[in-house]
C-alpha cells in the first residue's frame, strides 16, 4: 500500500474511506430497488442488483478473516451463480485478507482490469483554464437529465447496454431525492448531451466515478470540465479530500489536477467474462 498521505489523512484511513466510499457508489440506488439485494456485514458488501449486468453487481470493501475467507468467497460466488447474473469482485489496497487476489483464482475468477487508485486533496485541486465554449454542466435535478445520463453511459458500450438504461430508470425516483450521496452531472454542448460525470459522497470523502465522453467529442477539454465541476461542488460542500480509480488514458489528467496514485484497484471476474 502507498504510503502517501492527503490532507493529513495517512494512507491506510484513506484506503479504508476510498473503500468505503465505492460501497456507497456501487449499493445506495440499490438498496431502494425492488429485486434488488445488498448484504452488508463486517466481512464484504454484495450488492445483486437483479439485472443481469455486472454493472450494476458488486462484492467489495472484503474484510475477511484469514481462516474464514476461503469459504466466504465461495459463498458470494454461489449466489450469484444461483441467481444466473454475472458480476465482478473489486479488490483494492485495504481489502483482506492479504492473498484476496489468489483465493478469487482459486475460486474460479480472473483478473479482468486494474486501475490507478487516487487521491487529491480538494484545496490544492488546479482549477486553471476555461471550459469548452458552449458547454453547459447541469447537475441533474429532473428525470429527464437523468436518461441522458443513462443514455450517455449504455453508449460505453458496443451496442449500448440496454441495462443501464433500465437501471437508471428504476432508480431514478432515489436518485432526484433530495438525499441522495450520489451526485449526476451531464454535459450539454450547445443542448447536445455529450458527457457524464458522478460524485458519491461517503466515507467522508468525494469519490469520482462515471467519467465518459462521447468519442466524436473527446481531447476538447470536455471531460476535464466534467471531473472539476463535481470536485469544486463537493470542496464548497466542505469535503476536503477527492478519490477516484484512472484507467491509463486519464492518468495524466488526474495527475495535472493534482491527483495522486495511492495503490491499485483490480476487478475479478468470472473465468472467460473478461473486462466488458
Amino acid at each position: 500500500m502507498s504510503t502517501t498521505s492527503i490532507a493529513g489523512i495517512p494512507a491506510r484511513q484513506l484506503a479504508t474511506a476510498a473503500d468505503d466510499n465505492l460501497a456507497v457508489h456501487a449499493s445506495w440506488a440499490q438498496e431502494r430497488l425492488p429485486g434488488a439485494r445488498v448484504v452488508r456485514d463486517a466481512g464484504l458488501v454484495l450488492v445483486d442488483s437483479g439485472l443481469p449486468c455486472d454493472t450494476f453487481n458488486f462484492v467489495l470493501r472484503s474484510r475477511l478473516d484469514a481462516a474464514a475467507a476461503p469459504a466466504r468467497v465461495q459463498e458470494a460466488i454461489d449466489s450469484f451463480r444461483r441467481a444466473g447474473r454475472p458480476f465482478s469482485w473489486w479488490v483494492g489496497p485495504a481489502d483482506e485478507p492479504e492473498n484476496l487476489g489468489d483465493l478469487l483464482r482459486a475460486a474460479g475468477l480472473e483478473a479482468a482490469e486494474s486501475e490507478v487508485a487516487m487521491a487529491a486533496d480538494l484545496h490544492a485541486i488546479r482549477a486553471d483554464g476555461e471550459p469548452p465554449r458552449g458547454l453547459e454542466i447541469a447537475r441533474v435535478t429532473t428525470a429527464a437529465q437523468v436518461r441522458d445520463f443513462a443514455r450517455l453511459l449504455a453508449g460505453n458500450w458496443t451496442p449500448p447496454d440496454p441495462d443501464v438504461v433500465r437501471f437508471y430508470e428504476r432508480a431514478t425516483p432515489a436518485l432526484l431525492s433530495g438525499d441522495a450521496p450520489l451526485w449526476l452531472y451531464v454535459g450539454y454542448l450547445e443542448g447536445t448531451p455529450v458527457a457524464t460525470s458522478e460524485l458519491a459522497v461517503g466515507g467522508g470523502v468525494a469519490g469520482l466515478y462515471n467519467i465518459s465522453t462521447i468519442p466524436s467529442y473527446r481531447r476538447r477539454g470536455i471531460g476535464r470540465a466534467l471531473t472539476l465541476r463535481p470536485l469544486l461542488d463537493a470542496r464548497a460542500a466542505g469535503l476536503r479530500v477527492a478519490i477516484l480509480q484512472a484507467s491509463a488514458d486519464g492518468l495524466r489528467l488526474y495527475e495535472q489536477m493534482g491527483f495522486v496514485a495511492t495503490g491499485r484497484i483490480t476487478e475479478y471476474k468470472p473465468a472467460g467474462e473478461g473486462a466488458r
